[in-house]
């Protein structure tokens, strides 16, 4: 077995462990076979073969640049199979060996900012001049909310105008496709499934309600430009064209994911005009949502530093000992979150698959935004190459392109 399939296989084997910790495969189906044949091999052990396969990595012929990708991914697993051996380490270090970044807890001055813009944008509760801003959010949120019986119908509609757009920018695979379903009872909002054979399993949580901008911005996230496009485009050019095996694995806890999720929230930013979203606000008016095209991106933009609410709770509990009652009231108090989202941000980064992942948005986003500087030809190169985290971070600190975010 070469170095390639030892890593798939060390992968495959850390997602015994944890549900969800694979996010996808779709390589030799032999090597699969064959790990769900055998005995749990315990995280003492996969750590081992981390290490061995690290040291063995530049002396397998692979090209400098593949050796480079694949240590990154070798030492977020290593960083893993360390915890799931019961190496003690802090939270900080567990974010920054899987993802490449090491976050800082952002002031509540950022987020008071927002609640002040918010407070000029959001329009009043009905019968009063003003209210209190989260009850107002809300609000606004259910007013604009899309129906869940309507959900699929209208993101399906939504999903085809920005395919068209994306397909002008990035290679498309003829054949890619995905379905789109409901599901509940799951700690994120949306997940995109990606199955291999440039198809894709798009699945929304209706545990919440969504309001048309969101909806918008999953479709985006999920779909086109986001994960479906990465991972069908990489596929295709990659794994099929190139014959390089990693990229038949996506797994979680590796700067691999950090790079998709800022591909996903960027995507959506870049190339969605004036045009498409007279298309979006069409759309979702004809399933009776009163959806205006300049108030939702106003409101999206003002909320935008509020993405930061969720990895600082995530660093008051596992890194401050908080308790997970004020983390929650942390999150409904800042984020404007009623409780039943809030509990569902806390689940998710209490959850052992997730809770480090939460970083992978808003520095993923900053990162990639940072990096593409505007420029859809290095977004191309994002979705269409394996760009490492450590060259976007690197952009971000010499200031090669300018960072709009926060």
């Amino acid at each position: 077995m070469d170095l390639v399939e030892r890593y798939l296989t060390l992968g495959l084997r850390l997602g015994r462990h944890v549900d969800g910790l694979v996010d996808a495969y779709y390589g030799p189906p032999e090597l699969a076979a064959a790990v769900e044949r055998e005995g749990l091999r315990e995280g003492a052990a996969l750590a081992v073969d981390a290490d061995e396969l690290i040291a063995e990595l530049p002396g397998a012929g692979l090209g400098e640049s593949r050796v480079a990708w694949i240590g990154d991914q070798l030492r977020g697993a290593r960083i893993y199979a360390g915890i799931l051996a019961g190496e003690k380490i802090s939270y900080l270090d567990e974010v920054e060996g899987c993802y490449g970044v090491r976050p800082e807890r952002v002031h509540e001055d950022a987020f008071l900012q927002t609640h002040r813009r918010l407070d000029e944008l959001l329009p009043p509760l009905r019968g009063q001049s003003g209210g209190p801003l989260h009850e107002r959010y809300d609000s606004w949120r259910k007013a604009n909310a899309v129906p869940a019986e309507l959900i699929v119908e209208t993101m399906t509609a939504i999903l085809a105008q920005l395919r068209e757009r994306t397909a002008a920018l990035v290679p498309l695979p003829a054949d890619e496709e995905f379905a789109l379903e409901l599901v509940a009872g799951e700690p994120w909002a949306a997940f995109n499934y990606y199955l291999g054979g440039h198809r894709s399993r798009i699945v929304v949580n209706t545990d919440l309600p969504f309001s048309g901008a969101e909806i918008v911005h999953l479709a985006a996230h999920e779909g086109y430009p986001g994960h479906h496009t990465e991972h069908a485009t990489k596929e295709a050019l990659l794994l099929e064209r190139l014959g390089h095996l990693e990229e038949s694995l996506q797994l979680v806890p590796t700067p691999q994911a950090l790079l998709s999720e800022g591909i996903a929230e960027l995507g959506g930013e870049l190339l969605i005009d004036d045009e498409l979203e007279a298309e979006f606000a069409r759309i979702l008016r004809a399933a009776g949502v009163p959806y205006d095209p300049a108030e939702a991106a106003a409101i999206r933009a003002a909320r935008e530093p509020l993405g930061y609410v969720s990895r600082n709770a995530a660093l008051a509990i596992h890194e401050n000992g908080v308790s997970v009652e004020d983390a929650q009231a942390y999150v409904e108090r800042w984020a404007l979150a009623p409780p039943k989202r809030a509990a569902h941000t806390i689940a998710f980064v209490t959850d052992p698959t997730w809770r480090a992942y939460v970083v992978t948005y808003t520095e993923g986003l900053r990162l990639a935004r940072a990096y593409v500087g505007g420029d859809l030809d290095r977004f191309r190169r994002l979705v269409t190459e394996p760009v490492r985290v450590s060259e976007l971070r690197a952009t971000a600190e010499d200031g090669a392109a300018v960072s709009s975010g926060p």
